[in-house]
C-alpha cells in the first residue's frame, strides 16, 4: 500500500511538471512583441531540427468574433488531422512502453539549451542593453541556482530606468505561475538586495528615495555623506520640492556648506538604467506595432495582428516518417534504434508544443485586443483621450476569460497602431475616480484636463493647487485638492512656485 502511494505521488509530480513547461512556454511567447517573437522562432528552429518552415506565412483573421481554437471549424488542423496526430502519438507511446527494463539506462536527449538559456534568448534576443550587462554581473556573483532564477526574473522586471516598480508579492506569484519557482517575499528581497549591489549604483531600487540612498551608500564615509543621507531620509519631501532654505536651516549649515551639499545631491542619478545604454530590442518594439487597428468613417473598427515576417511552422515530414518507420518495427529494434526513437520523439514533441504555443499566443492577443476595442470603442472612433473610460485589467480578464496575469503580460509589452497614432496597450488602461456626485470618471481623463489647465495658465502667476481645484470644478471635475496635488505629482508637474 505504501509503495503504491509513493508511486502515485511521483507520477502526479511529473505530470504537473510537464504541464508547467508548456504553460511556461506559452506565457513566454505571449509576452513577446512581434520583433522578439521572430528572433525566438529563429532560435527554436536552430535548436530543433524537427521544426520547419511551411510554404505560407501565418494568416491572422481581421477582427474575428471569437479567436480560433483547436476545436473550431476554422482552426488550422481539421478533425482528421487531429485524430491522425493523436493516433500517431498513441502508437509511439505504446512503442516506448514496450522497451524493456534493461534499457532504462538509455540516455535522455535534451534538445537545445536549458530553460534558463531559452528564457534569456527569447526575452531579449541578441540586443545590447543594461539587462545584458546585469546578467554579466550576475554570472560573477556567488548565487545558488535557485537564487539565479529569481535574480534573472528580477532583472527582467526592471523598467527602462533600472527601477523595480512591481511589488515583491506580485513577483512571488508570477514566479510560481510562470516560472514554476516557489519562493517567499523574504527570499526575493534577499536576492534583490544583492542585485542592488550591482553597477551602476541605484539599480534595482523600488523608489526614487531608495535609488538615491543606494548611490549615497557607495560613497566614502564623511560628514558630507552623512548629511546627504540625512536629507534624503529625513527631509525627502522638502528635497523633492527644492525647499533648500528649509533644509539648510534644519541642518544648521552655512551658505558654503549648503551649496556644497546641494551640489552633490544634484549629481545623483534618478535613472541608473538609462546610464547603461538603451536596449536596441526595446527601441524596436516601441516603433513596431503588434496590432494594426483600422477605423472606418462609418464607425466600423477592425484590427489585425502584425505578423511581420513570422513563418508558418510545421513538424518535419522526415521526422514524422522516421517515427512511423520505428513504430512499425519496434519489436525488432536495436539499441541504437531505440535511442534514435527517443531522440525523435523528444524533438517532435517539442516542435508540436512550440507550434501549439504560437497558436495560443495568437488566440490570446486576438481576444485581448478585441476586448480593449469593445471597452474603449469611443476612443478608437474619435482619438480623444477624454473618451477613454475607466478600464482595469480585471475588466479585460472578465470579458476574455483570461487570467489577470495573462492580460498584464500582453498589455505591458505590446503596441497598437491606430488612426490617431501608435500607443502601448497600457495607454488604454486607467483607474476610475468617483466624484462627490457619484459620477465615475477615468483618472486619465481627469489628468488630461488638469494638464490642459496648467499648460494654459499665466506662467507669471501659476495656479496653486487650491486654484487648480477650483478650475477643475468649473470644468465639471469636482475632486478634492489633495487629489489634484496627487495627480499633478504623477504628471510630473511641479508646485506653483517652481513653474514660474
Amino acid at each position: 500500500m505504501t509503495q503504491n502511494q509513493v508511486q502515485e505521488q511521483k507520477q502526479e509530480q511529473k505530470q504537473v511538471q510537464n504541464i508547467s513547461v508548456q504553460q511556461l512556454l506559452q506565457a513566454q511567447l505571449i509576452e513577446l512583441p512581434v520583433t522578439q517573437l521572430q528572433e525566438r522562432i529563429n532560435t527554436e528552429m536552430d535548436d530543433n531540427p524537427a521544426l520547419e518552415i511551411g510554404t505560407d506565412s501565418l494568416d491572422f483573421p481581421d477582427n474575428p468574433d471569437y479567436p480560433d481554437s483547436p476545436d473550431s471549424p476554422d482552426a488550422p488542423d481539421d478533425f482528421d488531422s487531429q485524430r491522425e496526430r493523436e493516433e500517431r502519438q498513441s502508437a509511439l507511446d505504446a512503442a516506448l512502453e514496450s522497451i524493456g527494463r534493461d534499457d532504462e539506462e538509455l540516455p535522455v536527449y535534451h534538445g537545445g539549451g536549458s530553460v534558463d538559456e531559452e528564457r534569456e534568448e527569447l526575452v531579449y534576443g541578441q540586443t545590447v542593453s543594461f539587462y545584458d550587462q546585469l546578467k554579466e554581473q550576475m554570472a560573477l556573483s556567488n548565487l545558488t541556482e535557485h537564487e539565479r532564477d529569481i535574480m534573472e526574473y528580477l532583472i527582467g522586471s526592471l523598467d527602462d530606468d533600472g527601477l523595480l516598480r512591481k511589488q515583491l508579492d506580485a513577483i512571488c506569484e508570477e514566479l510560481a505561475v510562470y516560472q514554476n519557482i516557489e519562493s517567499t517575499t523574504e527570499e526575493i528581497e534577499r536576492v534583490l538586495l544583492q542585485l542592488q549591489q550591482f553597477d551602476p549604483a541605484g539599480i534595482g531600487a523600488r523608489s526614487l528615495q531608495e535609488c538615491l540612498l543606494l548611490q549615497i551608500e557607495r560613497r566614502d564615509d564623511s560628514r558630507l555623506k552623512t548629511l546627504m543621507e540625512q536629507v534624503v531620509t529625513d527631509y525627502f519631501d522638502a528635497f523633492t520640492k527644492k525647499h533648500w532654505h528649509r533644509i539648510q536651516s534644519a541642518l544648521k549649515l552655512n551658505d558654503l556648506q549648503a551649496k556644497t551639499l546641494f551640489g552633490e545631491l544634484r549629481k545623483l542619478n534618478p535613472k541608473p538604467g538609462a546610464s547603461m545604454g538603451e536596449s536596441i530590442g526595446r527601441s524596436l518594439q516601441q516603433i513596431t506595432p503588434d496590432f494594426i487597428v483600422d477605423t472606418q468613417d462609418d464607425g466600423t473598427i477592425t484590427f489585425t495582428l502584425n505578423q511581420g515576417d513570422l513563418p508558418e511552422l510545421k513538424v518535419s515530414q522526415s521526422f514524422a516518417d522516421s517515427m512511423k518507420e520505428y513504430q512499425q518495427n519496434h519489436d525488432h529494434m536495436s539499441r541504437q534504434a531505440k535511442e534514435a526513437l527517443l531522440y525523435i520523439k523528444k524533438k517532435v514533441d517539442a516542435a508540436q508544443g512550440f507550434i501549439d504555443a504560437i497558436r495560443m499566443r495568437r488566440q490570446t492577443l486576438t481576444a485581448t485586443m478585441q476586448a480593449i476595442i469593445q471597452l474603449q470603442r469611443q476612443f478608437f472612433l474619435d482619438g480623444d483621450e477624454a473618451s477613454l473610460r475607466p478600464m482595469i485589467l480585471k475588466d479585460v480578464a472578465e470579458r476574455t476569460g483570461l487570467d489577470l496575469s495573462t492580460v498584464s503580460r500582453v498589455s505591458n509589452s505590446k503596441y497598437a497602431q491606430t488612426r490617431w497614432g501608435t500607443f502601448p496597450l497600457r495607454h488604454f488602461f486607467s483607474d476610475s475616480y468617483v466624484t462627490e456626485q457619484g459620477e465615475e470618471l477615468s483618472t486619465r481623463r481627469i489628468k488630461a484636463a488638469l494638464r490642459d489647465i496648467v499648460d494654459s495658465e499665466d506662467k507669471r502667476k501659476p495656479l496653486s493647487d487650491e486654484a487648480l481645484t477650483k478650475r477643475m470644478a468649473e470644468q465639471g471635475y469636482t475632486i478634492a485638492r489633495r487629489t489634484v496635488a496627487k495627480y499633478r505629482e504623477q504628471l510630473g508637474i511641479p508646485v506653483a512656485r517652481l513653474r514660474k
